[in-house]
C-alpha cells in the first residue's frame, strides 16, 4: 500500500491557533462538511445543523476553541485569511442571534447549547477526536457525516481512512528515514534538495520557494507581534505573556519599526550563551503565546508545537548568519521530510502519541534543518533529529484547564534547545558510530504512544492538569 505522499505545505501551514488537531482540523472538517453540501446540491435545503464532538475534542474542545473553529468554518471563513481580531464579534453574534449563516449566505437557526453537543464520555475507535456533522434537510430529511481530526490539521473524513487524494508520480518516494537515505546516498543530494525535487510534481520551483518563504513571513510576523504585545492570555488561567517583556529586557529597551531592523538589533545584543539561551526561550514564548491568543501561526507541524522550529530559525538567523532567503527555505525543507517520515511511521497528534508527538517532532525537525544549514551531512541531521526525539520519548500531553498555555508555551522553548543541542552533539559526532537510527526512535516513539494511557494525551485526564488548581494566577 502507497504511503500518503505529504508536501511541504501539508507539514506547514498556515491558521489560527491555539491548536492545529482541535481548532486547524475542526475548521477544516466543517469547510469540507459544507462542500460536501454544496456538492450534493443540499445547501439551500439545510434548516439546522447539529454538531457532535467525541473524544478529546468534547474534553479539552472549549479550551482549544473547537467550539469557535467549527462555527467559523460552517461560516465559510478561511482560518488563513480570517481577521482575528473579528472572532469574539462573529461568535457572538451566532451565539445571541441563535443564527448562522451557512456558507456565508445561508441562514439556519443555530442554538450553541443545543446544537454544539460535547459527548464528553463517547470516543470513536478510529481517533480520539472525532466531530459529526448532521444537517436537517427541508422535508425530514438529514445529511450525516463524521470527520476526524489526525493532528497538524489534517483531516480524514470517515470512509476514507486509507484514500489519499492529488497523488503524483514523486521522483523519490519516501517513507522512512532510510529511504530517504537510500536517495541522499544514490544522488549525493541534501535532504532539502529532494524535498525540492519532489515539490517539483506537485507545482513550480518559484512558486515553491514563493511559498515557503510566505509561510516564512506568518512565522516573522508572529514572533515579531508575539514579542511586542504583553497581556494575559485567554481561557480563565490568568497566564501572563512574557516575551514583550524579556524582548524589551534583552534588547535595552529600545523599539524598532519593522522586523530586520529588530533583527540586526538582536545581532548586537551578544553571542554569549546565556544571551542566546534567553533569546532562544523569548522566540519559543512569543509564538506560542500569540497561538494561545488565537492569532495567526504556522503549524511546525502542529499548532501547540508552532514555537520550537521558528525559534531555532531565529538562532540561525540572528546568530548563524542565516538570514538569507535561500537559506530559510533550505532550513524549512529539511524540516518539512523529517516531520512527515514521524507522520507516516507514527503520529504527530497528541491526542494519539502525548506530547513526544508534538514537541518531540517538532524539535527533531528543527534540530535536523539547523544541522544541513550549518554543514551537517545527510547522516549527521538525521542523527539529530533521532537525538532530539529520543529524549522526548513519553513526554505526556497534559494542559491545564485543556488550554494550550501550561505547560506548552514553556515546552515550546525547552524544544528548541534541545533542537539546538541535538544539532551540535551530531556536529561533532560521527553517525557510523550511532547505536540508534531516526527509523528506530520513530518506531520506538509510536510503540510509547500505544502503550501511553490516555489520560496523558491531550484529554487533561491527568498529569499536571489534574494537579495543578487552575485559579493560580500565574505558572
Amino acid at each position: 500500500m502507497q504511503r500518503e505522499q505529504i508536501s511541504v505545505f501539508d507539514m506547514f501551514k498556515i491558521g489560527i491557533g491555539p491548536s492545529s488537531s482541535h481548532t486547524l482540523g475542526p475548521w477544516r472538517a466543517a469547510q469540507q462538511f459544507v462542500q460536501l453540501l454544496q456538492d450534493q446540491q443540499s445547501l439551500e435545503l439545510v434548516e439546522g445543523i447539529q454538531v457532535l464532538l467525541y473524544g478529546s475534542l468534547a474534553k479539552t474542545g472549549r479550551g482549544h476553541g473547537t467550539d469557535i473553529a467549527i462555527l467559523l468554518g460552517l461560516s465559510g471563513d478561511d482560518p488563513v485569511t480570517f481577521d482575528v481580531n473579528a472572532i469574539d464579534s462573529k461568535i457572538n453574534t451566532i451565539k445571541f442571534s441563535h443564527k448562522l449563516m451557512l456558507a456565508g449566505n445561508q441562514q439556519i437557526d443555530f442554538r450553541f447549547d443545543d446544537d454544539m453537543i460535547f459527548l464528553f464520555n463517547e470516543s470513536l475507535p478510529f481517533h480520539p477526536n472525532a466531530v459529526t456533522f448532521q444537517a436537517l434537510l427541508m422535508g425530514d430529511k438529514a445529511i450525516s457525516a463524521t470527520f476526524y481530526s489526525i493532528g497538524g490539521g489534517f483531516v480524514v473524513k470517515e470512509g476514507e481512512q486509507n484514500q489519499h487524494k492529488n497523488e503524483v508520480d514523486l521522483p523519490f518516494p519516501i517513507d522512512t528515514a532510510g529511504n530517504l537515505l537510500h536517495w541522499c546516498m544514490k544522488t549525493g543530494l541534501k535532504i532539502s534538495e529532494v524535498v525540492m525535487e519532489n515539490e517539483l510534481a506537485w507545482r513550480s520551483e518559484p512558486e515553491t520557494k514563493a511559498g515557503v518563504l510566505n509561510i516564512f513571513r506568518v512565522m516573522k510576523e508572529c514572533i515579531y507581534r508575539g514579542c511586542h504585545t504583553k497581556g494575559n492570555l485567554p481561557g480563565g488561567l490568568n497566564v501572563s505573556r512574557r516575551a514583550s517583556n524579556l524582548n524589551k529586557k534583552l534588547i535595552g529597551g529600545n523599539t524598532y519599526s519593522n522586523f530586520d531592523e529588530w533583527i540586526l538589533a538582536i545581532r548586537q545584543t551578544g553571542d554569549g550563551f546565556k544571551n542566546i539561551l534567553d533569546w532562544v526561550s523569548c522566540f519559543a514564548l512569543a509564538v506560542n503565546e500569540e497561538n494561545a491568543s488565537f492569532g495567526r501561526v504556522v503549524t511546525a507541524p502542529t499548532n501547540g508545537a508552532a514555537g520550537v522550529i521558528p525559534a531555532v530559525l531565529m538562532y540561525y538567523i540572528c546568530f548563524c548568519d542565516g538570514f538569507d532567503d535561500e537559506k530559510i527555505i533550505q532550513f524549512i525543507f529539511t524540516a518539512s521530510e523529517i516531520g512527515s517520515i514521524f507522520k507516516k511511521g507514527a503520529t504527530i497528534s497528541a491526542a494519539m502519541g502525548g506530547c513526544q508527538a508534538e514537541i518531540g517532532v517538532s524539535s527533531a525537525m528543527a534540530a535536523a534543518a539547523l544541522t544541513e544549514c550549518l554543514g551537517g551531512t545527510q547522516r549527521q541531521s538525521m542523527m539529530a533529529a533521532e537525538i532530539a526525539m529520543e529524549h522526548h520519548l513519553g513526554l505526556t500531553c497534559d494542559p491545564i484547564g485543556g488550554l494550550v498555555q501550561v505547560p506548552c508555551i514553556e515546552r515550546n522553548t525547552m524544544g528548541a534547545i534541545k533542537a539546538i543541542t541535538a544539532s551540535q552533539l551530531a556536529l561533532q559526532s560521527n553517525p557510523e558510530n550511532a547505536k540508534v537510527s531516526l527509523d528506530a526512535v520513530v518506531k520506538t516513539m509510536w510503540q510509547t504512544a500505544q502503550d501511553m494511557n490516555s489520560k496523558y494525551k491531550e484529554t487533561s485526564d491527568g498529569g499536571l492538569a489534574i494537579n495543578i488548581p487552575i485559579s493560580l494566577p500565574e505558572c
